[in-house]
């Protein structure tokens, strides 16, 4: 079987790419810059060079691919939401044109309300889109990346942390290693067919307020959570030169799955990953923040 991996020097994409190697595979990268695969990988992979929201460019990276595993890239322009559907366009095309009979695609838990939830729609129609090829298809409905703490490490530093949530509502939140885990698992698994969900929900359901206890025990300096407005953070968007549209979906990603959201899948041995939060401040964040300048 011949897998390929979009987005491979990504917080999942790299560890996936591993993961395949360590288990005999050979598999193909597509990589909009391949002169950024590392060399020690060089051997065991091959390199196609991709944008993933370039339709042709996908396509002639996946002829005689068999299965593939699919990250619509962060949106990057003032028009978030076209992006998501630029990349839609590529795997779909890619899938349709090619014959690529399987797709595990990284989505996010939010993806089920399929409207409202600012960039996480464009998640969900991807959903959709492959939904309709008829093919063989997981989504991978993902929680919150530990690693997003490493988005505002200078907040981290500094012990105050500031989100638009309700500080004492659970949510899930997972490593980055574990999504990888079972997307391998699943890439590798030839017995499931047809469409699947498979909720990656981490270890346990935190809150604002149990992380901020956590990376208070961990670092060894008071870590506190502050809850500020919509209006605040959105502000906050603009003033490191997000386009309008851009904080909209940004902010949306935390708004629209505030008020009565429950995932569609409930938390089980299955949708259960392994790797704690504590682990991975130790194994992650504590060496990031001491290469951190300042």
């Amino acid at each position: 079987m011949r897998i390929a991996v979009t987005t491979p020097n990504g917080n999942v994409g790299r560890h996936v790419t591993r993961m395949l190697v360590r288990a005999g595979v050979r598999p193909l990268l597509l990589a909009r810059h391949p002169r950024s695969v590392p060399d020690e990988l060089a051997r065991h992979v091959e390199v196609a060079p991709a944008d993933s929201r370039e339709p042709d460019q996908v396509v002639a990276a996946t002829r005689g691919v068999d299965a593939v595993y699919w990250v619509d890239p962060p949106a990057a322009s003032a028009d978030p939401l076209a992006d998501y559907a630029r990349a839609t366009e590529a795997i779909t095309t890619a899938v349709t044109r090619n014959g690529i009979a399987r797709v595990v695609f990284q989505s996010s838990v939010g993806a089920e309300k399929r409207h409202g939830a600012g960039e996480i729609d464009g998640l969900a129609a991807t959903e959709v889109a492959l939904d309709g090829l008829g093919v063989d298809v997981t989504h991978l409905r993902c929680g919150y990346f530990f690693t997003n703490l490493l988005l505002d490490i200078e907040s981290v530093k500094s012990g105050r942390l500031q989100t638009v949530l309700p500080v004492d509502v659970p949510m899930s939140w997972v490593a980055p290693r574990d999504i990888a885990e079972v997307a391998a698992l699943t890439l590798l698994n030839r017995d499931w067919a047809g469409r699947r969900v498979q909720a990656v929900h981490g270890p346990d359901d935190l809150t604002w307020s149990q992380v901020a206890a956590i990376l208070t025990d961990e670092l060894g300096r008071d870590v506190v959570v502050d809850r500020i407005t919509d209006e605040a953070r959105y502000e906050q968007f603009l003033a490191v030169g997000m386009p309008p549209a851009m904080a909209g979906a940004v902010l949306g990603m935390s708004t629209g799955l505030r008020d009565d959201f429950v995932p569609e899948q409930e938390r089980s041995v299955v949708t259960t990953t392994p790797t704690t939060l504590r682990a991975w401040i130790r194994g992650d964040l504590l060496p990031a923040l001491r290469d951190a300048p300042g």
